[in-house]
């Protein structure tokens, strides 16, 4: 392969300089050859054979690289990762859920924040350098857990950027107060104005979204809302949202979105057509109890697209492990997809397709690119997907935060 340099100021002095050896860049096949990646100042400025740099030296000794993770959608104040597993004890419904969270949550053998941050320390070290975390806001918990993941946020500020949903789990209509609770948490550290099942929870679609939009109108935010309600009740809620979108400057997302897989194809293809013109971006969680959302086609329309872990060892669900590439698997299993253009796709979607909804572009591995990347072992881009080795390098603005699983 050919040098490729960013010609001005690559060795000036001051500038901080890694050099990655014997890598190979999204490796699509075994015959894929190893290169050097040159970094300078948090970006890719030369990617080829023979570099060299007076700064630090990693050989990956034919390892591959590929851009560092987004978590879109996860929930940083719930997590019971690092303690003892416990027993589920929520029942099958969406406010069965949520009650039993309420009731456990603060049982936990430690803060919130101590949480956080020890969850958000594990992702990182599996390769997550992007985050968006819904914190939950309600009379219960005031704006305890936002503070939580605020502390988590600051806490590996220089690992990992972090935006934080302020999100009413508990609705907003059904829990008087939270309306004000949420405008102050807009005040007080959250990036975002989140929603829950506008009709299905909160009983009031046109209320509730009211409300959203006009905190996030206010505000100058952007929206982020779990739409769990499916069929035509949530199709509905879609075009709504859909319609608020339009009016509003800041981004939007639907996440869960559950109604894109329960309705006919015609009404699908409406609905598609709906977020396409409002520039709406969708977020999924990959759930197995569910049609998968139609992910070619939202690719296909350049809809927005993000997966995240969501909950993660908690009061909702035993499961969630903190890696990315766990979620990316489950993507493409659910899919059903066997073929590696399908797989990397995937890939393609727990990476930069995440990170561009967070308004963080240039995500890639070319000359000119942000130098947040992930180094790991294995033949194909596929096989890491199949495999999900330890991760040998996390890199993040140039700098290595991680290092064969633990954070430096």
């Amino acid at each position: 392969m050919a040098i490729a340099l960013v010609a001005l100021g690559l060795l000036t002095s001051g500038v901080s300089e890694l050099l990655l050896r014997n890598v190979r860049p999204w490796p699509s096949t075994h015959e894929s050859e190893p290169v050097d990646i040159l970094i300078a100042d948090g970006v890719i400025r030369g990617v080829g054979s023979g570099l060299a740099a007076p700064g630090a030296v990693e050989d990956a000794n034919g390892a591959m690289v590929l851009p560092a993770f987004t978590d879109f959608h996860t929930h940083l104040d719930m997590t019971r990762l690092g303690l003892p597993f416990r027993p589920h004890t929520g029942g099958p419904t969406l406010a069965d859920r949520i009650q039993n969270d309420l009731d456990n949550w603060r049982s936990g053998e430690r803060s919130v924040a101590d949480g956080a941050i020890y969850t958000l320390g594990r992702m990182i070290s599996f390769g997550a350098t992007r985050v968006r975390s819904h914190a939950q806001i309600d009379p219960d918990s005031g704006l305890e857990r936002l503070a939580g993941v605020v502390a988590a946020r600051d806490a590996h500020q220089q690992r990992c950027k972090v935006q934080i949903v302020a999100f009413p789990q508990t609705g907003i209509l059904k829990s008087p107060g939270t309306e004000q609770m949420l405008d102050e948490a807009l005040r007080s550290g959250a990036d975002l104005i989140g929603g829950l099942d506008p009709q299905g929870f909160d009983e009031d679609a046109e209320a509730h979204l009211d409300i959203i939009f006009g905190l996030a109108q206010t505000h100058g935010v952007g929206v982020d809302i779990h739409l769990h309600d499916r069929g035509e009740v949530g199709a509905q809620q879609i075009e709504m949202i859909c319609a608020r979108a339009s009016e509003l400057a800041n981004d939007v997302t639907i996440s869960h979105c559950f109604a894109l897989s329960s309705v006919d194809e015609r009404r699908a293809n409406s609905l598609v057509d709906a977020i396409a013109a409002a520039g709406v971006s969708v977020a999924t969680v990959a759930p197995g109890t569910f049609a998968p959302m139609p992910l070619e086609q939202l690719r296909e329309r350049g809809i927005g697209f993000g997966l995240g872990q969501d909950g993660m060892r908690d009061y909702w669900s035993p499961y969630g492990t903190g890696d990315m590439l766990d979620r990316t698997w489950q993507l493409a299993f659910t899919n059903g997809f066997r073929r590696d253009d399908l797989i990397e796709a995937c890939v393609d979607t727990a990476t930069a397709g995440g990170a561009a909804l967070m308004g963080i572009n240039n995500i890639g591995l070319e000359v000119g690119d942000v130098a947040d990347l992930v180094v790991l072992p294995g033949d194909t881009v596929t096989s890491a997907v199949m495999d999900r080795p330890q991760r040998q390098l996390v890199i993040q603005d140039g700098a290595v935060v991680a290092r064969n699983g633990q954070l430096v």
